[in-house]
């Protein structure tokens, strides 16, 4: 067995066999309380919200890759507090793990609480920092998409490819409205008033892991979101770099675990939003 090979299993257990597993349950299981919750609290502001779904389904994740990998670290959304600080300290301090694994149990929770059909699960493996194995699993949609370091990207079974647009005019590209008013927010609709008239439409669908996914399928040719956190992105930003596409921070630096404010794209459009968000003061 090659040394790539032996990076994605640990005996006879695949570590992307288990994010599989992972994801299908807890989405089967989360479409199964769609519209059945039954607590709704606040987190960071109104348009931060949890429910007791979240922490069924990451307790559920979270237990069962226990099971197989006792030894490894887990970075879930529903075990840190809320806010950007606490984000951003919970990630420094398990970071360097030999092998950690990051959780957004349900990315895009509000639509989730108005039964609105686009969420996601979604589950990285990370080696000492670099992200190894990303699922991101529609339940509603029974879409699974998967990708392995250095092995392509997939969805269906099916090798993913970025699309090929090659001008901000041809291209549909999308964003997401961040829950922090004060300074992502802001920041998120200096580029949105810029990018509008330079492209050819923008979606905000409300997952940020479906939306990467969704570059990585060449169904939009680039992403760009403001105040995200690793939870939000590990998962989605391999998918797009092993469909061919290109993942940095808004600044134009290659995408890491730490990267808050992402840009994705199908490479071919990067430069052109770069500068479009840079000019426009929407960077950072």
């Amino acid at each position: 067995m090659s040394d790539q090979q032996q990076s994605f299993a640990v005996g006879s257990k695949s570590f992307t066999a288990v994010a599989i597993n992972c994801a299908a349950k807890a989405g089967e299981w989360i479409k199964t309380k769609l519209g059945n919750y039954t607590t709704l609290k606040m987190k960071y502001s109104g348009q931060d919200l949890v429910t007791e779904v979240d922490k069924g389904s990451e307790a559920m994740i979270r237990n069962l890759i226990m099971t197989h990998f006792p030894d490894h670290s887990f970075l879930g959304e529903e075990g840190v507090e809320p806010g950007p600080e606490a984000s951003t300290k919970a990630l420094h301090n398990v970071k360097d793990a030999d092998y950690l694994w990051i959780v957004d149990p349900v990315d895009g929770t509000t639509n989730f609480v108005h039964g609105f059909p686009f969420f996601s699960v979604s589950i990285a493996l990370a080696h000492r920092g670099e992200v190894l194995v990303g699922v991101v699993y529609d339940p509603m949609r029974d879409e699974l998409f998967v990708a392995e370091k250095g092995k392509g990207a997939y969805v269906h079974g099916r090798k993913m490819s970025v699309s090929d647009e090659a001008a901000l005019g041809e291209s549909l590209i999308a964003t997401g409205f961040p829950p922090d008013p004060h300074y992502a927010q802001p920041l998120n609709m200096k580029g949105l008033q810029a990018l509008v008239p330079q492209v050819r439409n923008i979606r905000s669908g409300g997952s940020a892991a479906l939306h990467l996914a969704y570059v990585a399928a060449g169904r939009l040719s680039g992403f760009w979101e403001i105040g995200l956190n690793a939870w939000d992105l590990s998962a989605g930003a391999l998918l797009v770099a092993e469909s061919g596409g290109k993942v940095t921070d808004t600044s134009g630096t290659s995408y890491h675990l730490g990267v808050r404010n992402v840009l994705a794209t199908n490479g071919h459009i990067h430069d052109a939003m770069l500068e479009q968000l840079n000019k426009a003061g929407a960077a950072n």
